[in-house]
């Protein structure tokens, strides 16, 4: 690792820039340094932790448009993703698959996914029954991490217990499609609901949990 770091450095060092987080990602990630502590109430960090990022539970991409520049436009558009999930549904009603077991002590057996994209890896053969869907994304940049893209649902009486994810250089934004009343997700103690055509943008290094009662 450090050898390949070598050579990231040497190109940021001609910038005036430096690695020296990125360094110590590694070496906690490694176990060589110890794990970090929280930044704020609730917050779990793992061993895979960028030193010095902000935190906090949720982020507000409207308030904030010079890191979320995609959003707006995403949110605007959200009709042509449900439209064209809902003629999907119509036409084949299993379509959701559920986690694997470990996934399901964390997520509960009543989340389950479409996944269009994992670990960085768009799967095309989904992608082929959402095309509209796929251009969307693919159009906006957005910058998709290993945490990937998908259709998710959680079925009534049915919730995600409390947990962290642990990274906390990634976050995750959900847009909402077909929201059943009275849905939350909590995050470090703080609760909202999701609305249609809007994202709900979070930083899963938090302890966070959700619930369709």
């Amino acid at each position: 690792v450090d050898s390949g770091l070598d050579d990231i450095e040497n190109f940021y060092v001609k910038k005036g820039q430096d690695i020296n987080r990125i360094r110590t990602f590694a070496k906690t990630a490694r176990g060589e340094l110890p794990a970090p502590k929280g930044y704020a109430p609730g917050h779990q960090p793992s061993e895979e932790h960028v030193e010095g990022l902000t935190a906090k539970p949720f982020w507000i991409t409207s308030e904030e448009p010079q890191l979320f520049p995609w959003a707006k436009e995403l949110e605007d558009k959200s009709s042509i993703i449900l439209e064209e999930f809902e003629a999907k549904l119509k036409r084949e009603q299993a379509l959701f698959n559920a986690d694997s077991a470990w996934q399901n002590q964390v997520m509960g057996a009543g989340w389950s996914a479409i996944r269009l994209q994992r670990l960085g890896v768009w799967n095309l053969e989904n992608c082929q029954e959402f095309p509209k869907t796929y251009e969307l994304l693919q159009s906006l940049g957005i910058p998709l991490a290993v945490r990937g893209v998908c259709f998710a649902r959680q079925a009534p009486k049915s919730g995600v217990a409390e947990h962290s994810d642990g990274r906390n250089f990634i976050l995750t934004s959900h847009l909402g499609l077909k929201i059943p009343t009275g849905c939350w997700m909590e995050v470090a103690g703080e609760r909202k609901g999701w609305s249609e055509g809007k994202l709900t943008t979070l930083d899963t290094s938090f302890v966070h949990s959700t619930g369709n009662p």
